[in-house]
């Protein structure tokens, strides 16, 4: 084991030592607490029942006093779930003293002893729910209280509490490690704080706690802004201690009811039970201020019909704006705003998607257009920060990826003719992305062929994309359809090559056309540099496999010279045209066609 490995199993060990169980939420506390003292006061009413009356106790008293027990636990079935966690010591505390009273007013030695059995449940309640720390100094109350009352009784050696009181402390040391180990699973081991599956569960109770109450709890998505560039420069075992740092910086700020979790690496989630957005942004801002770091926040709030998933979504939204708009941002997703999937339904029916179409530079042809880009365009009026990214995942998410892929790829094959039209120097091929959900959907490839025959388009014309990523993973489905829809004269094409983790041998069976690479390969040119090796391998290999391949990302002219230079059939990026309306791309391809007579 590393060193690194040895430390962090350290650290997750003295947390298991230091940490309370994750179940210690408000509403838990109060019915298992209320819970106790129903079942312990009953008991005591049934005992009471046996006792003979007279001295050396008062069995009015008793009676009382078990009866206040059972009404305290109702009410705290029923209430305690506005109580903080912090009033529950003082619960448990006064639970001990009405149980020693109990004891003391008891009219019978051997009422007694069992009455004293019930210390056990002070110590179940405070090994589950409390730091080791105030549940050990719970349980010495409760063996002191124990053996001290035995001692004042007249009738009862004071060592009749040492069973009660063993077990009492060998019942609770046990309870709570075991409660510690099986929500171990729940709770990161770095900083003590619930995981994802801990915070998926608190998320979970307390949206159903707002479905049933009416409260609307906040959420809050944080990420600490170029984290990567700790642990790169000073290794994983800084990064780790300054994650440590956060967390003890932000502890103390937030609320006591507040649930801070940390999902995953430097990803943080805040659950407001009682929130609203505005308070969440004050805190984001209180937060931030406690440490250097860099952090950027996604901000909503829950609205009836939400369900926990989708909560988070739309705080990942909100976070993934504010990672774009740049660091050290908060951005603020309103609960009340109509939800994106429900406005993308409308834009889908209304045909208010728009298609832009961008053009891919045959280089073995100067100036010659060999085909364009089919990509969509949309941005709700409620959103005119709306990221492409957003809108297909959106779609994804809400099942309508299946009608937005159709709406694009219609579209496209109608607008291709006119396109065609404008194009003199041959047939113009049109490329369309498909989502890799739509293409394992059964009957994409006849949907597909009901498109071009209802549209006229030919499919020798059409190159369907398909990213590298999804081709990573086997998946029979996407891969027969890809293979059919090959046999009907459809060409396919991988994009994003390069950035998954596809073997050359599995490139060369795949039913593949064509490859685009990564915009992040083109990046690397500049002029004062020389030519990337790994590109000029890449040429050689598509000439090995006999594929063409598209470089994407062309942003100047020296860019343009070199992956020329180095044999790449095409090219596609803002050197040659950014995404343009149908209308802009029909004048492009009739100058180019211009410039061409002329010549």
């Amino acid at each position: 084991m590393s060193r690194v490995s040895r430390s962090r199993a350290h650290r997750a060990r003295l947390g298991l030592m230091r940490a309370r169980s994750v179940l210690a939420t408000s509403r838990v506390m109060a019915s298992t607490t209320g819970g106790l003292f129903f079942v312990s006061g009953s008991l005591g009413v049934v005992l009471a029942t046996q006792m003979p009356d007279g001295p050396p106790g008062d069995l009015d008293v008793v009676f009382a006093l078990a009866a206040a027990a059972v009404l305290i636990g109702i009410g705290l079935v029923v209430w305690g779930h506005r109580l903080r966690p912090a009033h529950h010591h003082a619960l448990v505390a006064g639970g001990t003293i009405i149980l020693t009273a109990t004891i003391y007013e008891s009219t019978s030695p051997v009422a007694a002893v069992a009455l004293a059995s019930l210390y056990i449940s002070v110590a179940i309640d405070v090994c589950v729910f409390f730091n080791w720390l105030p549940a050990t100094a719970h349980m010495l109350f409760a063996v002191t209280c124990c053996l001290a009352v035995f001692a004042y009784l007249p009738d009862t050696p004071w060592w009749a509490g040492l069973v009660a009181s063993g077990a009492t402390v060998g019942v609770g040391v046990a309870v709570g490690l075991l409660s510690r180990l099986a929500s171990d699973a729940h709770v990161d081991a770095l900083t003590g704080l619930p995981n994802r599956r801990g915070f998926d569960r608190a998320l979970s109770a307390h949206v159903a706690a707002a479905e049933r109450h009416g409260s609307r709890p906040a959420l809050v998505v944080l990420n600490l802004d170029r984290f990567h560039a700790i642990n790169d420069k000073y290794g994983y075992r800084s990064g780790d201690e300054v994650l440590q740092l956060v967390v003890r910086s932000w502890l103390p700020v937030i609320g006591p009811e507040d649930v801070l979790a940390r999902p995953g690496g430097d990803r943080f989630a805040l659950l407001l039970p009682d929130g609203d957005e505005h308070g969440a942004l004050a805190l984001v801002d209180r937060l931030r201020a406690t440490i250097s770091q860099g952090c950027s926040a996604g901000v909503t709030a829950w609205q009836p019909g939400d369900s926990a998933s989708f909560l988070v979504s739309r705080a990942d939204a909100a976070l993934y704006r504010a990672k774009l708009s740049g660091a050290n941002r908060t951005v603020l997703e309103p609960a009340g705003r109509v939800p994106l999937k429900v406005e993308l339904t409308g834009a889908i029916t209304n045909g208010e998607i728009e298609v832009v179409y961008q053009p891919i530079m045959d280089l073995t042809h100067s100036g010659t257009i060999a085909a364009v880009e089919a990509l969509l365009r949309w941005a709700p009026p409620s959103r005119p920060d709306t990221t492409t990214v957003e809108v297909i995942r959106a779609a994804e998410e809400s099942g309508l990826i299946s009608e937005l892929d159709q709406y694009v790829l219609r579209r496209a094959c109608s607008d291709a003719h006119a396109l065609q039209r404008a194009n003199t120097d041959g047939p113009l091929t049109m490329n369309v992305n498909v989502s890799s959900i739509e293409l394992a959907t059964p009957g994409y490839v006849d949907s597909v062929a009901t498109v071009l025959r209802e549209t006229g388009w030919q499919a020798s014309q059409l190159v369907l994309e398909v990213t590298e990523s999804v081709l990573d993973v086997d998946t029979p489905l996407a891969t027969d359809a890809l293979r059919e829809l090959r046999r009907r004269g459809i060409r396919i094409a991988i994009d994003d090559f390069g950035t998954g983790y596809s073997s050359l041998s599995r490139i060369q069976t795949l039913p593949t056309d064509l490859l685009k690479l990564d915009r992040s390969f083109v990046s690397t040119i500049t002029p004062d540099a020389p030519t990337p090796p790994l590109l000029r391998a890449i040429a050689i290999l598509a000439i090995a496999l006999e594929l063409p391949v598209v470089a994407e990302g062309v942003e100047d002219e020296a860019q343009a010279e070199t992956v020329k230079s180095l044999g790449y059939s095409f090219a596609q990026g803002f050197h040659y045209g950014r995404p343009q309306s149908l209308a802009e791309m029909i004048a492009t391809l009739g100058r180019l066609a211009s410039i061409a007579e002329t010549e």
